[in-house]
């Protein structure tokens, strides 16, 4: 009983610094868009200019989709039964 309750413990510790580091990626995005705006950041790519919020915009989005996948495995171990498998890293599974 005690080793369920340290398992729970451990995936909360994990989920919360998963969020943690998803929000601080999404806050760096929109920062970063923020500052290219207001200080006309450009990056030189290939030759041509770019603008720097158009990288910040990359980064939020990127931010908001982790944040997204975050919270879809924060639904799957809230599932009953959930627990680690080495089957879930092996190659061309296929998800039911």
């Amino acid at each position: 009983m005690m080793l369920y309750k340290t398992q729970d413990k451990s995936k909360i510790i994990s989920l919360i610094g998963l969020f943690v580091m998803s929000s601080l990626i999404l806050v760096s995005g929109v920062g970063f868009s923020v500052y290219s705006l207001i200080c006309n950041v450009q990056f030189s790519v290939l030759g041509s200019q770019i603008p720097g919020y158009v990288f910040g915009i990359v980064v939020t989005f990127l931010g908001a989709r982790y944040f997204a996948s975050v919270l879809r495995l924060k639904g799957e171990l809230a599932s009953i039964g959930s627990g680690f498998s080495w089957s879930n890293f092996k190659m061309g599974k296929k998800k039911a």
